[in-house]
């Protein structure tokens, strides 16, 4: 049967490719990337977004039990990236492919020049035939810098390359409906764009080796999937496991994509760095928020402006309470904001093509 999707990131977790003490699983990297060539063979594109680079570190060096632990991430990861990139390059190569090393930081994706840059790179990269392997650059990313974890850095790829799909690779079948070591306890299949009943059944227990868990990665995958992307959830030390999920053959929890969303719509969902702060009255909050509708914001609805912004810029409009609802990128300055506040008759400050709503 044909394949359902054509453009593919998968996203491989630490706790996938690491062995129950801490080193590398060798064996289980090699059947991962003899699937995703299998599928690149059927004609899907493949980006890959890969954990690992630390357990790899592990497996060369020795640190001291009191050494800085952000430090010793930052060595490892250095170390270890190396190690971890031969190994896909070695894989690849014996099936006549090359992969690329892709190293990014949560900047990369705030800054609209970076982001358009990054993506061009990709483009050629999956046109020349290459398989990028992207994870985070932990020799530079410390605190503010830092992705939640590879979920998230997998999300921010996906939506970027306009991706079909988001495969999120992880030691358990998917999300239950229950403490999964509770005896009945049932994966999951599928989550509605408008459900969020799921959410209760979430703990926040990180993975093993990884920064992350099974909350970041529900929240990730509805945030995606709410941009017309594809989001699974699966065991990445099942056997076969890429082939038969997308065969529907496997276990594993489907995020059902809503309407597919602009490419600017994307990278605002997930942008942080806005230039100011717009307060919208309650009137534009009930408009800007009705279910079904496409609105734009208007002056009249906006009750005051903190911090200065120039044309293109990324705003963040908050209601009256100051709770953020949305981001948008300015059709003018705030120069001319000011004066046109709270009119009627006035061009949109925030077009509803370039405005994304929490």
């Amino acid at each position: 049967m044909p394949l359902p999707y054509r453009r593919l990131v998968v996203k491989i977790g630490s706790n996938v490719l690491t062995q129950a003490n801490g080193l590398p699983d060798d064996a289980r990297l090699a059947h991962l990337v003899a699937q995703l060539v299998d599928l690149k063979a059927q004609g899907l594109e493949i980006i890959v977004v890969s954990s690992g680079a630390v357990a790899a570190g592990r497996s060369l060096i020795t640190l001291p039990a009191k050494a800085d632990a952000v430090r010793s991430r930052q060595l490892l990861a250095a170390v270890g990236q190396v190690k971890l990139l031969s190994r896909y390059a070695t894989l690849l190569a014996e099936h006549d492919l090359l992969g690329a090393q892709v190293l990014v930081t949560k900047e990369d994706f705030r800054d609209r020049q970076h982001y358009l840059n990054m993506r061009a790179c990709f483009q050629e990269l999956l046109q020349q035939n290459v398989i990028p392997i992207v994870n985070e650059n932990d020799v530079v990313s410390v605190t503010e810098l830092m992705f939640t974890d590879n979920d998230e850095l997998a999300g921010l790829v996906a939506s970027m390359l306009d991706a079909d799909a988001l495969i999120i690779l992880s030691n358990v079948d998917g999300i239950f409906d229950g403490d999964p070591a509770r005896p009945g306890a049932k994966v999951i299949r599928h989550i509605a764009p408008a459900d969020t009943g799921f959410a209760e059944f979430v703990t926040a227990t990180r993975s093993q080796f990884g920064r992350g868990g099974m909350l970041t990665k529900c929240s990730i995958a509805h945030k995606v999937a709410g941009l017309g992307i594809s989001v699974h959830i699966a065991n990445g030390k099942t056997p076969d496991i890429l082939p038969d999920l997308l065969a529907e053959k496997a276990i594993s929890t489907w995020f059902q994509p809503s309407k597919r969303a602009s490419g600017t719509k994307k990278w605002l969902a997930h942008a942080q760095a806005a230039r100011a702060t717009v307060q919208v009255n309650a009137g534009a909050r009930a408009a800007l928020l009705a279910p079904g509708q496409a609105t734009s914001l208007l002056p009249v609805g906006v009750l005051g402006i903190e911090g200065e912004f120039e044309k293109g810029d990324l705003v963040r409009l908050t209601d009256e309470t100051g709770h953020a609802i949305g981001l948008g990128l300015a059709e003018y300055g705030s120069d001319r904001a000011l004066e046109r506040l709270g009119q009627q008759g006035q061009r949109p400050l925030v077009h509803y093509d370039y405005l994304f709503l929490f």
